[in-house]
């Protein structure tokens, strides 16, 4: 299948992704797939998202796939309450598809995209189910005032801060990771849909963080503890078949 690049605008910034479309006229369910925050320079060969994508896809999803500010293609400096008002974009675009059935979105992020996808989807209700795969807690390992300036020279480093002078304000920069804490939101997500998936063997993201989570969170959830993987869950074939069973499942129950 070959997927429609798209280019749209998020706060004057080009945000650049592909959507997936199943065959069939009738509206489908979608996902919306949202990665993490980067560690290393973007590479275009860069694996899973796009593989991950046409699975989905061949499952019936019309399948979405996005870089936020400051990573992949899209313009921007990495920012995480930027991130949030990117998904916003994202899902203002899908949901005016005409092969999208509005009643059934879907979102899908990993670690950092999780977290802001916990953020999003507990304020909008458009939103019918979440899936936060390696999601973390909170981000005081991260992100916080003693390592906050090694942190945005990281992100200098690799691309994901373009200019010189972002962040204007690095305290109110380091207060978004503050903001978008899903600890703070997991609770909210009820009563839709919510699967957490974490790897026993996740070396950034401890489990716990997973357990906290959970305990916070309200009904409907449900927590799939994969054995053995680590946090590049989109590569994880056992974390992925869980995800995917469980869409189809609730997807299911709401014909």
């Amino acid at each position: 299948m070959k997927p429609e690049v798209f280019c749209l605008q998020s706060e004057g910034l080009d945000l650049i992704g592909e959507i997936y479309i199943p065959l069939g006229n009738k509206p489908h369910p979608s996902l919306c797939i949202c990665h993490g925050i980067p560690a290393t320079p973007y590479s275009p060969d860069g694996e899973g998202y796009a593989s991950l994508a046409q699975r989905f896809c061949a499952a019936g999803f019309a399948t979405l796939i996005f870089n936020f500010r400051g990573t992949g293609k899209s313009q921007g400096n990495f920012d995480m309450q930027g991130w949030s008002r990117d998904l916003q974009a994202i899902l203002d675009f899908l949901t005016g598809l005409d092969e999208v059935d509005r009643n059934h979105i879907h979102l899908l992020g990993f670690s950092g995209g999780a977290a802001v996808s916990v953020y999003v989807a507990s304020q909008d209700p458009r939103i019918s189910s979440l899936i936060a795969c390696a999601c973390p807690a909170e981000f005081s390992i991260l992100a916080n005032k003693e390592t906050l300036h090694s942190s945005i020279q990281h992100f200098h480093e690799i691309g994901a801060i373009k200019d010189e002078d972002f962040p204007p304000s690095p305290e109110e920069w380091l207060e978004g990771f503050e903001t978008v804490s899903p600890i703070k939101w997991i609770d909210k997500i009820s009563p839709r849909r919510l699967l957490l998936v974490h790897g026993d063997a996740d070396e950034v993201v401890p489990l716990e963080h997973a357990y906290k989570l959970y305990q916070k969170a309200r009904e409907p959830r449900d927590l799939a503890i994969i054995p053995g993987a680590r946090h590049k869950l989109r590569l994880d074939k056992a974390a992925m078949d869980t995800v995917l069973d469980w869409l189809k499942s609730k997807q299911a129950g709401t014909i």
